[in-house]
């Protein structure tokens, strides 16, 4: 296991964000991202997203708390053996839960290596 300070941790997620193309993260809307130490009990995940992605809001989507987007710290220190692997993990998680942001299935995310 590879650990990192919580402080760098958050830099890591920042880090990733700016990876994200700037055109894409323009086009979120009503989002919030946030890091956690752990999932919810009985959860094994390194990330998730809670709210209504892009493609399933309609002409009635308004007044509606924003959508969170949770990167789980311990998860992916635990499977990170180096600071390249801990930077290569948070990627992917940042980019898989943004995905789910613009409707992108789990089923797609694996075929895509973002799972």
């Amino acid at each position: 296991m590879f650990q990192v300070t919580r402080e760098e941790f958050e830099e890591l997620v920042g880090d990733a964000l700016d990876g994200v193309p700037e055109g894409l993260m323009e086009l979120t809307q009503n989002l919030v991202i946030q890091v956690d130490d752990n999932p919810p009990p009985g959860r094994a995940i390194r990330g998730l997203y809670r709210g209504v992605p892009l493609t399933k809001r309609g002409h009635n989507y308004a007044g509606i708390l924003p959508d969170t987007i949770h990167i789980y710290r311990n998860p992916i220190m635990r499977m990170s053996t180096s600071q390249e692997d801990i930077v290569e993990q948070v990627r992917i998680v940042v980019v898989h839960e943004i995905a789910h942001h613009f409707g992108i299935s789990d089923a797609r995310l694996h075929e895509l290596g973002y799972a």
